[in-house]
């Protein structure tokens, strides 16, 4: 691929609908009918299902036809066909890279990707950073996990194709990150907003001038936060920086097909290679019109090693169609990616995500970036506690009185946003626990159903 300075690949880019869904059509057929002759897995859960790859003559019949998927079959296929379950796809002498993620019980999922998949991996990669501003001229800071986690690899593999500089330092030792930015004079930084925020928050405290870094962007995976209005302003301030949105899971790598542009209209959903549905949360068949909020789902147009068809991410969002002034012609999550389905709480019969949380407290000023929601039974009652530390900024002469206003109107705004009352517990900053990845914000301790069993 030749970028030409605006786009890595022009043509795809700024293709019409028309064209790009033909073709998106014709992948999705020959995906289809090739998971169907060769992977086991799928031959039984379509056939199970009534489906058959001959079905699908349009995008419609592909929605409405071809069942989902979830990683609780995957990882009760692995457990029943282990190491990689009966999904793999290619023989394993292909195989190139093993990564995984942990998943509930601890035991890793694993990922396996053949050498050819790698290779196409990278170019994706690249195309989705490229979209988010990433040039070769750059050194860029992987702040990010390097492990069985696929999620900083991808991003390496990007950066490498882009033909940056490249510097993966990981995640952790906080002060030595910021030490080695100012040293190598970073100029884009790639790892979770939770981590972004804690990296501002030290710096600050170390008393380095972070408005005045050598970050000039910011690309910002793993968790929801970077399109959230409050956390994207400290972000942009704090440090100086364009912030860029990036998000899909590490099941559906190439993750960096939802890629935010230079215009911050949202992600741009690169549909020529993972084709991507907003879909009814409780009828995966029914699309989502534009601009309806829904369960998003992905699949795989060209990956060869467990390929993901239909793939129920968890996440919730919108897209829409209208058009960018990039010139990009892909759809777009025009506020990224708001919410999971999988972390959605319900509270005294009201449903609340910790996204909406975090939003209403960043918009509360006196508040810091850092909170917990703590969730306990009392007797049939659900008491619901939010713990926020204060801004550290503040100069604080009297904690007591300070807390009980902040607390106040912290609980007043998410009365207003959630309809919810919460307990407010304002903290001194560095209460909370740092993460170095995907922030822990819930802790329900209520009890939990559990069969009796024999």
């Amino acid at each position: 691929m030749t970028p030409d300075g605006t786009y890595w690949d022009r043509q795809a880019e700024t293709a019409q609908r028309a064209e790009r869904e033909a073709k998106v059509l014709s992948l999705l057929q020959a995906q289809l009918h090739a998971v169907y002759e060769r992977i086991p897995f799928y031959r039984r859960h379509y056939d199970q299902h009534g489906f058959h790859p001959d079905q699908v003559r349009s995008l419609m019949d592909f929605a409405q036809r071809v069942p989902i998927i979830t990683k609780q079959m995957l990882r009760d296929d692995q457990a029943e066909h282990p190491p990689f379950g009966s999904y793999l796809g290619v023989e394993p002498s292909a195989l190139a890279r093993i990564h995984g993620s942990s998943g509930t019980t601890g035991k890793p999922t694993l990922y396996a990707f053949s050498r050819r998949d790698w290779n196409y991996i990278a170019d994706v990669m690249a195309r989705g950073f490229y979209t988010s501003g990433v040039r070769p001229a750059d050194r860029v800071q992987l702040a990010t996990v390097f492990s069985l986690f696929m999620g900083g690899w991808g991003a390496l593999l990007g950066m490498e194709r882009i033909g940056a500089a490249a510097f993966p330092i990981g995640a952790g030792e906080t002060e030595r990150q910021l030490e080695l930015m100012y040293r190598v004079g970073s100029t884009v930084l790639v790892t979770t907003p939770t981590y972004a925020l804690h990296m501002l928050e030290m710096a600050r405290n170390l008393g380095y001038d972070t408005a005045a870094s050598p970050l000039r962007l910011g690309v910002f995976i793993g968790e929801p936060g970077a399109s959230i209005p409050g956390t994207r302003q400290a972000l942009e301030k704090g440090w100086g920086i364009a912030v860029r949105d990036m998000a899909t899971t590490s099941e559906m790598t190439p993750w960096a097909t939802n890629a935010e542009c230079s215009a911050s209209n949202g992600m741009h959903v690169i549909q020529d290679e993972v084709w991507t549905e907003v879909v009814d949360k409780d009828d995966p068949g029914k699309c989502m019109q534009d601009g309806q909020s829904g369960a998003v789902v992905y699949t795989h147009l060209r990956r060869e090693s467990q390929p993901m068809i239909r793939f129920w991410s968890g996440d919730e969002s919108h897209m829409t169609h209208d058009p960018c002034p990039c010139g990009r012609t892909y759809p777009r999550l025009p506020h990224g990616v708001y919410g999971r389905f999988d972390d959605m709480l319900l509270i005294r019969g009201t449903n609340v995500y910790p996204s909406q949380i975090q939003r209403s407290l960043l918009e509360t000023s006196g508040t810091g970036v850092e909170f917990l929601i703590v969730v306990e039974r009392n007797g049939s009652v659900d008491d619901a506690v939010v713990q926020v530390e204060h801004d550290p900024s503040l100069a604080v002469p009297d904690f007591g009185e300070f807390s009980r206003t902040l607390a106040d109107r912290v609980q007043r705004k998410l009365k207003n946003d959630t309809n919810l009352t919460f307990r407010i517990e304002i903290l001194r900053p560095n209460t909370l626990k740092r993460s170095l990845s995907k922030a822990k914000r819930v802790d329900d301790r209520r009890p939990k159903y559990r069969p009796q069993v024999g």
